[in-house]
C-alpha cells in the first residue's frame, strides 16, 4: 500500500468505531474493510493446538469481542479503551507474513509481535494518529504475548521490567487475558492463570501502571544493557560529555532541528562524510561508517560534546554507535524527529539527496522510534503528539 496515496481512513474514524455503551456493539462491516492486511487474516492458519478455533481472523474477531466484554475495558478512560480496542484489532496483523510449517501439523508465527508492530504504525501514520496514542497500540501489540509466559521465566523480574518500558502493563495484561478468551484450546485456563500471576508480578514490582522506577538515568540505561544488573542499584552520574544522536527518516528534518537546537556543536553527518569520500548511498558504506566513527572516537577522546547524524531508524541500527559512546563515558540523549507522511514525502523530495518514494515506504515501514530504555534521554519533535490520559 502506498503511502503517497491519501488514507483509507482516519484517526477520528477510528474512534467512532469503538464500541460504546449501552450496547457495545463491534462493527466488523466497516472494520474489517479498513485494511487489506485485516482482509488477509482470514486465510491464515494456525497451530491448533493453541487454536481450535481455526484462521487468525476468527480468531481475532473472537479476541475483540472477548475484549469489548470485559468491565475493566469498559471502565477504562476513553483514551485508553480506544488503544486497546485497536491494539487487539491488529495484534496478530503480522502473522500472515511470518508462518510457516514446521511439520507434524505444527505451524508457527515467530516475530509476528514486532513485525506487526511495524506494519501497525504505518497503518495508524497514514491515517494521522497521534504519535503517544499510536506507540501505545504498537507497544501493546509488541508486547502482547508476554503475560502467556513471563511467570516460568527464571528472569521474570527483569522481563517484567523491561515490558514496562515498553508498553503500559495492565493493559498488556487486560489485552492478554482478552487474547485467552478469545481461542479455543485445553490449556485455555492456565494461560489465564499466567496472566494474572503475571499482573500480580507487575504490581509487586510497582510498574503495573506506569513504568518502573530506577533510582536515576544512569540506572536505567545501565539495567537495559547488562543482563546481571540490580534493577535497584543506584548508579554514579558522572560523564565526559553528551552526545546526540540523531534519529529520523529522510527527510524528517533532522538537520533542521540541528541547526535551531545544536547550532555550536560539531556534527558528525554519514552523508557528509560519504560525500567528502565521493561514495554513494546505494554503495559499500563500510568505509564511510568506518571513518565517521574515526571522527567520533576523536571527540569521545577530547571529552567533547557532538552530534551523530544519520537515519538510526531501528534499535539495532543505533545500539552499535551508543555502545561506542557508552565506552567513553559520554552521556547520551536521541533526538526523534517524524513530520506527518505527507510532509515527509514532500521534504524528501525537496532534498538535494532525495530518494525515490519506493525506497522511502520501505524505510517508513521498517521505522522503529527510539524508547528510553536505549539512551539517558529522548526528545521527541513530532507533529502529532498528545498525551495519553
Amino acid at each position: 500500500m502506498s503511502t503517497s496515496k491519501p488514507a483509507r481512513t482516519s484517526y477520528g474514524a477510528l474512534l467512532e468505531l469503538v464500541p460504546t455503551a449501552p450496547v457495545w456493539k463491534v462493527d466488523w462491516q466497516r472494520i474489517w474493510p479498513l485494511w487489506q492486511h485485516l482482509g488477509a487474516l482470514d486465510s491464515c492458519p494456525q497451530d491448533p493446538h493453541y487454536h481450535g478455533e481455526g484462521d487468525v481472523g476468527t480468531h481475532t474477531r473472537m479476541v475483540v469481542e472477548a475484549l469489548v466484554s470485559l468491565q475493566r475495558w469498559r471502565d477504562l478512560s476513553t483514551r485508553q479503551r480506544s488503544c486497546v480496542f485497536w491494539a487487539a484489532v491488529l495484534h496478530d496483523i503480522g502473522k500472515p507474513a511470518t508462518t510457516s510449517f514446521e511439520g507434524n501439523g505444527r505451524i508457527s508465527s515467530r516475530g509476528h509481535s514486532r513485525l506487526g508492530a511495524r506494519i501497525a504504525r504505518h497503518l495508524l501514520w497514514e491515517a494521522g494518529a497521534p504519535f503517544d496514542w499510536r506507540e501505545q497500540v504498537c507497544g501493546l501489540i509488541v508486547c502482547h504475548q508476554i503475560p502467556f509466559w513471563l511467570i516460568e521465566r527464571e528472569d521474570c523480574q527483569r522481563q517484567a521490567i523491561k515490558t514496562s518500558w515498553k508498553c503500559q502493563a495492565d493493559l498488556v495484561c487486560l489485552h492478554a487475558e482478552a487474547d485467552a478468551m478469545g481461542r479455543i484450546c485445553a490449556d485455555q485456563r492456565s494461560i489465564l492463570d499466567n496472566v494474572a500471576l503475571a499482573e500480580q508480578l507487575f504490581e509487586e514490582n510497582g510498574s503495573l501502571r506506569e513504568p518502573f522506577a530506577f533510582a536515576n538515568d544512569e540506572s536505567r540505561v545501565a539495567f537495559f544493557e547488562k543482563q546481571d544488573r540490580d534493577p535497584f542499584f543506584e548508579a554514579y552520574e558522572s560523564f565526559n560529555c553528551n552526545v546526540t544522536l540523531m534519529s529520523g527518516l529522510p527527510g524528517a528534518g533532522k538537520d533542521t532541528w540541528i541547526r535551531s537546537n545544536r547550532p555550536d556543536l560539531p556534527v558528525v553527518s554519514l552523508d557528509t562524510v560519504r560525500e567528502s569520500m565521493g561514495g554513494r548511498a546505494t554503495g559499500n558504506q563500510g568505509r564511510v561508517i568506518q571513518a565517521a566513527y574515526e571522527l567520533a572516537r576523536s571527540y569521545l577522546r577530547k571529552g567533547q560534546d557532538f552530534v551523530w547524524n544519520a537515519t538510526n531508524i531501528s534499535e539495532q541500527l543505533r545500539g552499535k554507535p551508543i555502545r561506542l559512546f557508552r565506552e567513553y563515558g559520554a552521556r547520551v540523549e536521541i533526538v526523534y524527529v517524524e513530520p506527518s507522511l505527507a510532509v515527509l514525502y514532500d521534504q524528501n523530495l525537496n532534498r538535494s539527496a532525495a530518494i525515490p518514494d519506493t525506497a522511502l515506504t520501505n524505510l517508513v515501514q521498517k521505522l522503529e522510534p527510539p524508547g528510553e530504555t536505549e539512551a539517558h534521554e529522548v526528545i521527541r519533535n513530532v507533529e502529532h503528539f498528545d498525551m495519553m490520559s
